[in-house]
């Protein structure tokens, strides 16, 4: 689950330099829920320094639980 948010976060950074008509057409993604479209709505509210610091969070937890997992 962690590894999906992340790889939609990264996706959301790289669409970050789009025209705003084509961000909201890929938030109308029928492959979004209504809580991932919110998700991806806030997290490009949030500055890029901001947004590097919760893929790294995000990343760090990730690992962790994968390693708790191997154990």
């Amino acid at each position: 689950m962690n590894s999906e948010i992340i790889a939609r976060l990264e996706q959301s950074l790289f669409q970050e330099g789009a025209l705003d008509d084509e961000l909201s057409m890929r938030l109308d993604s029928p492959e979004l829920s209504l809580h991932e479209r919110e998700l991806l709505q806030r997290f490009r509210q949030l500055s890029r320094r901001q947004q590097n610091a919760l893929i790294a969070l995000i990343a760090a937890d990730a690992e962790l639980a994968a390693e708790a997992e191997a154990s």
